[in-house]
């Protein structure tokens, strides 16, 4: 009779006690995604606000929405950054990257851009338009194709800043050696619209760190940010 009371003791304790383990897990995972996202929020913080631009074989501009033909003020702010830069002659070459989509009417990020930079002064046969990529994962890759075809080792890449950090890791992945230069502040940005893009950023950098190859989601966070 005591060894029936005893053993239903335990079976009583035994769901108390997986649960309380399996709060004790979603704290720990809490805690961990916490300090996950602030490290993050740190680093993209840091590549935003610091030039690293210097001496390089080509300056590449990560595409940004145009509206029919003319390049969106985001855009505008990364061509002017990357004439700049050529002026003061970082780079004797610009490649503009970025394609389009059927409401463009045959208009790209990457054509768009060369457009601009050829009535700011850039000379035709000192500019690459890569003009098939969607999104940022293909333009690193096309600009990895570029690279090795062109012999470019090193790449001063230009963007928004908080889309510097998420660039720099898929460059190192990709082989390529580049030097984060942010594009000047458009005006004021409410902390909703700020929160927002750093947010988007955390979200693309962790799955591109996790190999989850999210490509539609960036896509989507992309155009709606641009």
């Amino acid at each position: 009779m005591g060894r029936f009371f005893k053993r239903e003791t335990i079976e009583r304790k035994k769901p108390g006690f997986f649960r309380r383990l399996l709060r004790w897990a979603v704290l720990l995972v809490l805690l961990a995604s916490v300090g996950w996202t602030v490290w993050v929020y740190k680093q993209i913080e840091a590549t935003a606000t610091i030039d690293h631009a210097q001496r390089a074989d080509a300056i590449a501009v990560f595409g940004a929405a145009e509206y029919a033909g003319r390049p969106s003020p985001v855009l505008h702010a990364r061509l002017d950054k990357a004439v700049a830069l050529y002026d003061r002659e970082i780079a004797p070459v610009i490649i503009t990257l970025g394609g389009g989509q059927d409401k463009d009417s045959g208009k790209t990020e990457g054509g768009v851009g060369r457009d601009y930079l050829l009535a700011n002064g850039v000379p035709y046969d000192q500019i690459i338009a890569e003009t098939q990529s969607v999104d940022t994962e293909q333009q690193v890759q096309r600009l990895q194709e570029i690279a090795e075809q062109r012999n470019f080792h090193t790449i001063v890449v230009v963007s928004d800043g908080t889309h510097l950090f998420r660039i720099a890791l898929l460059c190192k992945r990709a082989g390529l050696t580049v030097y984060t230069s942010p594009r000047a502040p458009l005006g004021h940005i409410d902390d909703l619209d700020e929160a927002q893009r750093m947010m988007h950023e955390i979200i693309s950098y962790t799955s591109v760190r996790l190999d989850l190859h999210l490509s539609w989601l960036h896509r989507e966070l992309e155009e709606h940010g641009s």
